[in-house]
């Protein structure tokens, strides 16, 4: 078993691309329904992370997703930061159109939390072009109902 690591080892270059065989507006939608880190007391944190996706020219190969979640697993880091990390390291490999993430942490001590990151949004950056984020249709209230 892999010692534990701080988060500055996280290795976004296990992350792989394929070119997007379509020119045409598409979305994809990806589930990792076992997404585990250490928390920053060294324990066990375990999540649901949910990627909305909307390509250019590139497409995630999931295969090199896996590898990338996977060594999480001894990654000492905070939830908080760990969705921005992730955010980034997506955008910077696969540089989409639009990207959403959603992170649904399983209880602890009794407290469960989401966490929601959108490109759309004009705090990252994003022209707030589609704003299916707003109001009562929330994309990721939708998830248990579309997977």
């Amino acid at each position: 078993m892999s010692s534990k690591k701080p988060y500055e080892q996280i290795d976004k270059g296990l992350l792989k691309a394929i070119p997007n065989p379509s020119r045409g507006a598409y979305e994809i939608k990806i589930k990792i329904p076992e997404f585990t880190f250490l928390g920053v007391s060294s324990q066990p944190d375990f999540a649901t992370m949910y990627l909305t996706f909307y390509p250019n020219d590139k497409v995630i190969e999931l295969k090199s997703v896996k590898e990338y979640v996977y060594q999480l697993r001894n990654i000492i880091v905070s939830y908080e930061r760990l969705i921005n990390i992730f955010y980034d390291h997506l955008m910077e490999v696969y540089e989409p159109d639009r990207m959403r993430i959603v992170m649904i942490c399983n209880p602890r001590g009794g407290i469960s939390s989401k966490l929601t990151i959108d490109s759309d949004w004009l705090a990252r950056g994003g022209k707030e072009k589609y704003k299916d984020w707003v109001g009562s249709g929330n994309v990721e209230d939708t998830w248990d109902v579309m997977m």
